[in-house]
């Protein structure tokens, strides 16, 4: 495993790897390029391929509470209209579904299907980056992500993930922040 440190206070440098999908154009590439020039604070950790929240965490050695995990729903506001968001979670959590669905007064809210999440996503399963570059997909982020100084993603490649200081992340990527998240397992009552 590699990593490499990025801050606002060093001069600006190509990233030092290039990987398979990191070509100008890709999503791993705009997304380098907007922290670059935003000057975030982040460091690039490169890590056997893995998209598995809690297996990359170990990987890339962050508590699974930084782990941004990202998923793609469909907001079924009426019969014949959806919308779609991007729900980011703390890595120990999971997406919420009916308080989303009470967010947005649907009537239903599930995952969106593969095709559909790789495509708003412009990315593979699994290396979802919690942030959107489609129009059409809403970023909505939990709060519980944001309590530390640091947060923790796969960079739109299953080999290669960022650790970004959180106020950049939220400067950059201006998410909605809402409670979306649940506990993985429910207690009983």
């Amino acid at each position: 495993m590699t990593a490499h440190t990025v801050s606002p206070d060093a001069p600006a440098q190509p990233v030092p790897t290039q990987h398979a999908d990191s070509t100008p154009g890709t999503t791993s590439a705009r997304l380098l390029a907007l922290l670059q020039d935003g000057q975030a604070r982040h460091r690039l950790i490169e890590h056997a391929p893995e998209g598995r929240t809690d297996v990359v965490s170990a990987l890339r050695g962050n508590a699974l509470d930084q782990a941004a995990k990202c998923i793609v729903v469909r907001v079924k506001v009426t019969k014949k209209s959806s919308r779609y968001a991007l729900a980011v979670v703390p890595g120990d959590r999971r997406v919420d579904l009916a308080r989303l669905k009470e967010l947005y007064g649907a009537r239903h809210v599930s995952f969106a299907d593969q095709a559909t999440a790789e495509r708003l996503s412009h990315c593979v399963s699994g290396s979802i980056v919690p942030f959107s570059f489609d129009p059409e997909l809403e970023l909505i982020v939990d709060p519980g992500l944001l309590e530390h100084q640091e947060i923790f993603f796969n960079a739109a490649e299953l080999d290669l993930s960022l650790a970004l200081h959180t106020e950049d992340y939220q400067r950059l990527a201006a998410p909605q922040v809402t409670p979306i998240a649940e506990p993985l397992t429910a207690t009983a009552s």
